[in-house]
């Protein structure tokens, strides 16, 4: 794989750029691999990749059903942020954000990582004891946050409203370190660095069954054939339900749409990412000066991509209260994405009970933030069968009851 530089660039120009090669690979499936990863998004290909890297496995098959990136990788308003109460939820997220700083080095690929910090808006009294206690825990967990007052947020926010008639700014939780990332560019990053350990990335490839023997896995029926394997880590977020049917098990998960939203590009007005849960929106400015807007899931299940003027109204409405200026913008266009959500709001990365079976999903509306944390976990329980990062969040807490309940702690499922 050719290193890409200022330099690249500048030899390509005067080549007329004929010299650049594929991004990756695109082969046909082989009979057998060792490890079959379900799933081409951040989290699969992050997992993929960290087997690679950290435990030297690479007859790896990364499997995608329709294009690589194309779900919710693609479809998510990029908040990168680990200021989280729980201490396993903390402890991945700071690891996928840590990740995240020398990610575009490591991977040689520009993922325009920009932490340009993160506001979570207290607008409550309740949120205040809640935003200070988890400054408290953050410290403690080693977690770089603030709490900081409303004159402070304003000048990290010029052009915010503190003093809405409902919901008054009382203050901020304040990560400096958070921030954004390009989301395509995570998975076309992680992409090219699978493919070039020699692992296969293989699109348009659905499966449609799972296969076993005496209570393991053995591999999985696709639309290009049947490919056998010794390890299978399912990674497909709303879609996980629907796969562990297939093995023969229940997930403890619920999949419903989350929908977002981009205004017309303005001039540079924002240059950190606000959320506003009392509300229930969040906002920041790409760099085409889009205002990036996002709010709750959907209330009732479903597997829709598509947006909803219901929707849009909703989470608009309660942020032109906080962020006057939006009402006079129009909006360029809209998403939905799939989201798999459990009862404690935390994510599950874990052992099935099909032998060689692995399973990352549940997520929520957050799942993006963590992809470097969750495939570096993800990777180290299926090369070693036991993870520090992942050993919280088995498929057993919830028959045990040791829920890590982040709703609570957040008051959202993010």
């Amino acid at each position: 794989m050719k290193r890409y530089s200022a330099f690249a660039i500048a030899r390509e120009a005067l080549r007329n750029h004929t010299g650049w090669e594929r991004a990756w690979r695109s082969p046909a499936p082989k009979r057998h691999y060792d490890v079959i990863i379900v799933g081409a998004g951040g989290h699969g290909l992050a997992t993929a990749y960290y087997l690679g890297k950290n435990f030297g496995i690479t007859n790896v098959a990364i499997l995608e059903k329709g294009w690589l990136g194309g779900g919710n990788t693609g479809r998510n308003t990029t908040i990168i942020r680990s200021n989280y109460l729980q201490d396993p939820s903390a402890a991945i997220y700071e690891k996928a954000r840590s990740l995240y700083e020398t990610l575009s080095q490591d991977l040689n690929y520009n993922l325009m990582f920009s932490p340009r910090g993160v506001i979570m808006l207290a607008q409550t009294q309740h949120e205040v004891r809640g935003y200070q206690r988890t400054a408290h825990a953050n410290a403690l967990q080693g977690v770089a946050t603030e709490f900081i007052t409303p004159r402070r947020v304003k000048e990290l926010v010029p052009i915010i409203n503190l003093s809405g008639p409902r919901y008054p700014v009382l203050g901020g939780l304040w990560q400096e370190r958070g921030g954004t990332a390009r989301h395509d560019a995570v998975a076309w990053g992680y992409a090219r660095a699978c493919s070039d350990m020699g692992m296969d990335i293989i699109q348009k490839c659905e499966v449609t069954g799972v296969r076993t023997e005496g209570g393991k896995i053995t591999g999985v029926e696709t639309g290009k054939g049947p490919i056998d394997c010794q390890k299978l880590g399912v990674v497909v977020a709303g879609h996980s339900g629907v796969l562990a049917d297939m093995a023969g098990f229940r997930l403890p998960i619920e999949s419903v749409a989350l929908q977002a939203l981009v205004s017309e590009p303005i001039k540079p007005c924002m240059d950190v990412v606000v959320m506003a849960n009392t509300v229930h929106g969040y906002m920041s400015q790409s760099d085409k000066g889009e205002m990036v807007i996002g709010g709750g899931t959907d209330g009732s299940n479903n597997y829709t991509q598509r947006g909803s003027f219901h929707h849009i109204e909703e989470t608009v409405r309660a942020l032109i209260e906080t962020f006057p200026m939006v009402s006079r913008l129009k909006m360029l266009r809209q998403w939905g994405g799939i989201v798999d959500i459990t009862g404690d709001r935390s994510p599950i990365l874990s052992k099935t009970p099909v032998e060689g079976m692995f399973i990352n999903c549940g997520w929520g509306t957050g799942g993006f933030k963590a992809i470097p944390g969750s495939g570096w976990g993800m990777a180290e329980l299926m090369a070693k069968g036991h993870s520090p990062l992942t050993q919280a969040f088995g498929l057993e807490r919830f028959r045990e009851g040791r829920f890590i309940d982040e709703s609570v702690a957040a008051g959202v499922a993010h």
